[in-house]
């Protein structure tokens, strides 16, 4: 079943389902051109993209190589990662410039860093002097910097213009972005001062100077700035959209609160990918592409197991003597290291909102220590009363109450301690902080429950 609604002229098609999918593989297959431009005629670019990744790889590509087909730029830049890539290879650098010159320059440059570099200065090459211009300088900053995310078009006024003179270019000007929602208003040199929304200069008398109606400029984003910062500047200050300066403190772009939003989406999905070692995996990658990119955490995984297995060897004649540590130490490792992910999600995501300081460091560190402290004896009391009636041996039930208090305080401690000290040489906590988080609390949990129960309970 699809839901199916209009949108002009557009049909929104919420869900394709197999029969239609089916439809459009075999009309790729017998060449039928005229029914596929009919299809991406009367869809949302939303959807068609959608219907193009349900695709499978080989029809994906006959499609992109029907010679009469040309894949129209608001559809690309609807397709995942994975499959621009795809695609762009399989593209002609004229057809890939055409998509450019129809996008705006953050998209356009977001297209063109995905080349390489051969068919990236062909692609160029087909292109005017002023975008071919633009795009190289935003390619040579930082790729996680504000240029990368910035568009070039926008609107910008002098601020001794009168509201009649703005609203006189606003009508003739040719070269100003379709929709903007602020105007900047900038001094002789070009630096911007302050921000008039477009709805205020349309009700406010012509006479009126620009910047007796403008809003001062509550921050500006340097070009340099990295774009999880900018995310935060947004949320902080609650924009809409922020100039993006040079050096010079001269306006060369701007940011909208859209490009914010896919920033976000995107640091969230990478955060989380990595945090279960996937990477920046898509679900149209093949077989092979995704085997290989989980291959070396599993692989990590094993060695990191094999280390808590061999903790566990050391007591092997304390198993054997009593069976029901071999039942029980499960129960501490998994508490442990659930715990530990728990204060690790909590932790990265406070990172990447640069919430933690030097200022707080101690403080946050603390209250992990009292809420380790808290739910080890909380947990310590439930697991030694089911093992008390399950087992009716008094000295296991304080060996897990034990080993569980020790093994909860260890899992926050090292749950927020692991992420920060891989941030601060320079690591992704969110790709390598989980194996040590999971390691440390197994190895931990099993030394306490064994090592204690060994010295103490079990002699």
């Amino acid at each position: 079943m699809s839901l199916v609604k209009s949108i002009g002229k557009q049909k929104v098609n919420l869900e394709f389902n197999k029969d239609f999918i089916d439809l459009f593989n075999q009309k790729i297959k017998s060449n039928d051109i005229a029914f596929i431009n009919k299809t991406f005629a009367d869809y949302h670019p939303a959807d068609i993209a959608n219907l193009i990744e349900n695709l499978d790889s080989d029809t994906r590509n006959k499609l992109i190589e029907i010679e009469a087909f040309n894949i129209e730029p608001e559809i690309f830049v609807e397709l995942n990662e994975s499959l621009q890539f795809e695609v762009l290879q399989l593209l002609k650098p004229e057809s890939i410039a055409k998509i450019l010159r129809n996008l705006e320059s953050d998209n356009a440059l977001q297209i063109l860093e995905k080349l390489e570099e051969t068919k990236k200065k062909n692609v160029l090459d087909k292109l005017s002097h002023q975008d071919r211009f633009l795009l190289q300088e935003g390619l040579s900053y930082p790729e996680d910097s504000a240029a990368r995310i910035m568009q070039r078009e926008f609107t910008a006024v002098p601020s001794e213009w009168t509201v009649g003179q703005t609203i006189d270019y606003l009508r003739e000007s040719k070269e100003l972005p379709e929709e903007f929602l602020e105007i900047f208003v900038v001094d002789k040199d070009f630096k911007p001062i302050g921000t008039v929304p477009s709805s205020r200069v349309l009700r406010t008398s012509r006479d009126s100077k620009m910047k007796s109606i403008m809003r001062e400029v509550p921050v500006l984003i340097s070009v340099n700035m990295d774009k999880e910062e900018v995310g935060l500047t947004f949320e902080n200050y609650n924009l809409v959209s922020a100039g993006v300066v040079n050096k010079d403190n001269k306006l060369i772009g701007m940011i909208t609160a859209d490009d914010i939003v896919t920033v976000v989406q995107e640091e969230a999905e990478e955060d989380v990918l990595r945090l279960a070692g996937v990477g920046d995996e898509e679900i149209t990658d093949g077989v092979l592409k995704k085997t290989k990119r989980r291959f070396s955490w599993l692989l990590l995984n094993l060695f990191t197991a094999i280390i808590a297995s061999v903790v566990i060897g050391f007591f092997q004649e304390d198993i054997e003597k009593v069976v029901a540590l071999a039942v029980l130490m499960p129960i501490v490792a998994s508490m442990g290291g659930n715990a530990g992910m728990q204060t690790l999600a909590v932790t990265i995501r406070a990172i990447a909102k640069k919430e933690i300081s030097s200022g707080n460091f101690f403080k946050i560190v603390t209250k992990e220590f009292v809420i380790g402290i808290l739910n080890g004896i909380i947990f310590a009391v439930i697991a030694a009363i089911i093992v008390q009636f399950w087992f009716n041996e008094s000295g296991l039930s304080i060996l897990i109450a034990v080993a569980m208090i020790l093994n909860m305080i260890v899992a926050g401690l090292f749950g927020i301690l692991v992420p920060i000290s891989l941030k601060k040489f320079n690591i992704d906590p969110a790709l390598a902080s989980s194996v040590f988080v999971t390691t440390i609390t197994d190895v931990i949990g099993f030394l306490s429950f064994l090592g204690i129960g060994s010295l103490f309970f079990l002699n």
